[in-house]
């Protein structure tokens, strides 16, 4: 006798994009701020930041169209809604990063190999510090809300902002000690440097929306709290949990759970347990829609 209840509603999605497109909006002053410093210095450590914060600017377009899409409520084609194309923006996004560290890392070499002296510093410094202090507020802003409504969107958005982050942060390190030390090599070393960090963050940002696209199961913390909580509602010692399956999609949580009763209760009995099932895990896991199948035992 499967039985369901749908879980409650995610959060407004105007109420998340409207968080997007500030990411969106800083995402091009802080480009235009860079592509500055880059022009002022000549800098590959910098002209490959302002490289990275491209990708910045269509990924936040790219998140702005995943976001209204997972928002929308199933239909006849898609019953348990469009939670998936969540993941789908953080794959993009990961694959832009994946580029633009290969760009980088290809930049660096060529001027390791034909170095060039660098211009007006004190001011591509300050530029860049400006831009960088800008990612770093949007970044943290975007990671938390992301964590607090369960958006691998919003998450990912800022993730990509803080690896910006660390970007532009080794390639003021590696100016200011050519503008103290004169040794231009320092240039490309870095952006080499930051262009491997760059690509381990992609790679972890392709392989969670891969695991979230293969229907992977909800986090070890919150299988054993619904594990807990069934445990707590079936005190019948004539009551089992036969089997607990979960999965997420995006924003969406889904519990399936066979239990099974003794083969003499009502169908009204076994509906109210089956809802006592469902009120527990919403309680616990707001926002998970759960799936209960009661089939009979032969305990007496």
């Amino acid at each position: 006798m499967p039985h369901a209840k749908p879980a409650p509603q995610p959060p407004p999605t105007r109420k998340l994009e409207r968080f997007l497109w500030l990411s969106l909006g800083a995402a091009v002053v802080i480009l235009g701020i860079k592509i500055w410093a880059a022009a002022l210095t000549g800098s590959i450590g910098m002209w490959s930041d302002a490289i990275e914060s491209t990708v910045n600017v269509a990924a936040a377009g790219v998140a702005l169209w995943a976001l209204r899409l997972s928002a929308k409520p199933a239909d006849h084609n898609h019953d348990f809604g469009h939670g998936k194309a969540e993941y789908f923006s953080a794959a993009v996004e990961g694959s832009m990063i994946l580029v633009a560290a290969a760009m980088i890392m290809i930049g660096a070499v060529i001027r390791l190999l034909q170095p060039v002296p660098l211009e007006e510093l004190g001011m591509g410094l300050a530029l860049l510090a400006l831009a960088t202090a800008l990612n770093l507020a949007v970044g943290l802003l975007l990671i938390r809300t992301g964590r607090k409504h369960r958006s691998i969107t919003l998450e990912a958005d800022g993730q990509h902002l803080l690896t910006d982050v660390w970007t532009s942060l080794g390639v003021l390190v590696a100016i200011g000690l050519v503008a103290i030390t004169g040794l231009t090599w320092l240039d490309p070393v870095i952006a080499l440097v930051v262009g491997a960090n760059i690509l381990f963050t992609g790679y972890r940002l392709v392989r969670r929306s891969v695991v979230g696209l293969l229907d992977g199961t909800l986090p070890p913390e919150e299988v054993e709290t619904v594990g807990e909580v069934l445990a707590r509602v079936a005190r019948d010692p004539r009551v089992h949990i036969a089997q607990l399956r979960t999965r997420e999609s995006g924003r969406q949580r889904f519990v399936y759970a066979t239990v099974t009763v003794p083969g003499e209760w009502t169908v009204t009995r076994s509906h109210d347990l089956a809802d006592a099932v469902e009120d527990a895990v919403g309680a616990a896991l707001p926002g998970t829609t759960t799936f209960v199948h009661i089939e009979p035992n032969d305990e007496r």
